[in-house]
């Protein structure tokens, strides 16, 4: 079994609504079990302005399954809750499911980057991963930890809303 974190943001329809189906499909999915899950935050959009503000949590799984096998579950996730990757890059979505870490792996290949690129930088990630996994350190950081490379993003803005259970 591997230790996989996953993050989950949503910003269109009902964002709330879109992460919580988005659990109850993870928990679906073959050789896989979720093990924890953050509470949701609210952050602001990246990308094209303007765009409503994000719902952003990060879930714990445990699987057998190859990375490249869970990123197809995972897009069939997205795409059975709306998810039209024609739009912009960073644009407003219904769900946008990433693999953040897989264990300790460091992959990449076409269509999967773990560590996700720009995780190191981005509070949206690292404020949820820090509630699950403080003190893992993230491959290709130098031997950082999550807390460590959240205590240099810049975090305002982003606001706890709740746990999305």
């Amino acid at each position: 079994m591997t230790r996989v974190y996953v993050g989950l943001g949503s910003n269109l329809g009902n964002p709330i609504d879109q992460l919580r189906r988005a659990v109850k499909a993870l928990e679906r999915i073959d050789s896989t079990s979720v093990c924890s899950r953050s509470s949701c935050w609210r952050t602001p959009a990246w990308g094209p302005q303007p765009q409503p503000d994000y719902l952003n949590a990060v879930v714990g799984l445990e699987t057998m399954l190859a990375a490249c096998a869970l990123l197809d579950s995972l897009h069939a996730i997205e795409h059975a809750q709306g998810r039209d990757r024609s739009g912009p890059r960073f644009g407003p979505r219904t769900l946008d499911l990433d693999i953040l870490l897989f264990g300790d792996a460091c992959i990449d290949e076409p269509g999967l980057q773990v560590p996700h690129p720009r995780m190191a930088e981005r509070a949206f990630v690292l404020l949820p991963l820090a509630e699950l996994a403080p003190d893992v350190v993230v491959p290709g950081t130098g031997g950082a930890t999550v807390t460590a490379l959240l205590a240099r993003t810049d975090s305002s803005g982003c606001v706890p809303v709740a746990s999305f259970s």
